[in-house]
């Protein structure tokens, strides 16, 4: 992998764990790194999934790829927070 695939993979991660993070419900207690390596996992997953049901390369934004990639983040998300919220009480 390159260098600018290298950052467009972080940059992507963190608007999708950023996403990922809005949709969860309540304030999650988890530094903003742990939310970027999620949201590059799950950037990752995402494609993956989106590439197994066919629907990773279409024309134009490839919206359900988008969906996919932002559910797994919210679902990482709400993992980390409370596994790193019972860890710290």
């Amino acid at each position: 992998m390159e260098v600018t695939g290298i950052l467009s993979a972080i940059i992507i991660g963190l608007i999708i764990g950023a996403l990922g993070r809005l949709v969860v419900p309540g304030k999650q207690n988890i530094p903003i790194w742990l939310t970027l390596l999620i949201g590059v996992l799950a950037a990752i997953v995402g494609t993956l999934v989106a590439g197994a049901f066919g629907v990773a390369d279409t024309r134009g934004i490839d919206w359900i790829e988008l969906i996919l990639q932002v559910v797994f983040a919210a679902i990482g998300v709400s993992i980390a927070a409370g596994a790193y919220g019972r860890r710290r009480h």
